[in-house]
């Protein structure tokens, strides 16, 4: 299924599919042939037992090369899943915390904190302010810095404190090893 998903995105017109006029076409070794009629290059995809695919179709004349269309999709799709393996994820991972956090609140939130880091994810560390505690902002922006001093050591700052609505947020990134 997943190799379906990749292959569909590697659409190319092959040779009845090409519908304009002149081309430039490459032969099974990558030598130049030059610009052609479609109906010139079709005969000489024909004479090599091969097909004609268009690789460039936005180049002015588009390019097609002489190949065989089945050995050149499987390599497409098989490059493909080659990055997409070697792709890394970035998760975004939230701690929740209050203004009135205990210390060992705080101490348990570092530490997950720091393997969320560890493992290379980003994370977002938010305190909610409910009813009046919105008149000490100034006590969650300590709270959000006492524990960005506590997981320094993993994660730099992307962000600094920030208010949206009753909620202050500060993003954390793993910091480069190495």
């Amino acid at each position: 299924m997943e190799a379906k998903k990749i292959a569909k995105r590697f659409h190319h017109e092959i040779n009845n599919q090409i519908r304009d006029r002149e081309i430039r076409v490459i032969d099974p070794e990558g030598h130049m042939l030059g610009i052609m009629s479609r109906n010139e290059a079709l005969d000489k995809a024909y004479d090599y037992d091969l097909d004609l695919v268009k690789i460039s179709p936005h180049a002015k004349p588009p390019v097609c090369k002489i190949l065989d269309y089945g050995k050149f999709r499987y390599e497409e799709v098989r490059k493909a899943k080659e990055a997409k393996k070697k792709q890394k994820t970035v998760l975004l991972k939230e701690i929740r915390m209050s203004v009135r956090v205990e210390e060992h609140d705080l101490d348990v939130k570092a530490r997950n904190c720091i393997k969320f880091l560890k493992q290379g994810n980003r994370v977002k560390v938010s305190i909610r302010f409910r009813g009046r505690e919105m008149a000490y902002t100034d006590r969650g922006k300590e709270v959000l810095n006492d524990f960005v001093n506590r997981v320094s050591e993993y994660g730099t700052v992307d962000r600094k404190p920030k208010l949206e609505g009753r909620n202050m947020s500060i993003f954390l990134t793993p910091k480069k090893v190495g």
